[in-house]
């Protein structure tokens, strides 16, 4: 994988079926095809990463004025631990700036140290905490709140 082998392009419902089989992987309490498909039909940002045509990634973002809110970002067991993940979220950062963002806001789960050591790496600092805001095998899970100013 060459970096110039990577392209962004929007999501759309033809890429569905792919997403939401991905996200069942992925995650223990994925989001459903219907979040996918609500977030496209209310205009979010939601974009799939590509090497050399085959999908390796996809993510969602919610722009509120020049707020971001990365709502959802993934890539594909197979390519983990290839920079991947940094390509994609760059590519959404260097989007939103141009798109006039000022702040880019995320949630995570506290369990989630990999996660949580990544967004640190670019720039995303705790600034709060969610009481109760993921759902977990014992009930639920609170969220950290990140930021990144841009």
């Amino acid at each position: 994988m060459t970096a110039c082998s990577l392209s962004f392009i929007p999501m759309t419902d033809h890429d569905l079926d792919w997403v939401v089989e991905q996200e069942a992987i992925l995650h223990r309490f994925p989001w459903s095809r219907r979040n996918f498909a609500d977030s496209l039909a209310a205009g979010y940002a939601c974009w799939m990463m590509r090497d050399t045509d085959e999908p390796v990634g996809y993510a969602v973002v919610l722009d509120v004025l020049d707020e971001a809110h990365l709502l959802n970002i993934s890539v594909i067991r197979a390519a983990q631990r290839r920079g991947l993940g940094s390509s994609l979220l760059g590519y959404l950062l260097s989007t939103a700036q141009e798109d006039g963002i000022r702040q880019f806001f995320l949630e995570v789960r506290p369990s989630n140290q990999g996660a949580i050591a990544f967004y640190r790496r670019a720039g995303f600092v705790e600034i709060a905490q969610r009481k109760g805001y993921y759902p977990s095998r014992d009930g639920r899970e609170d969220a950290i709140v990140m930021k990144l100013e841009l």
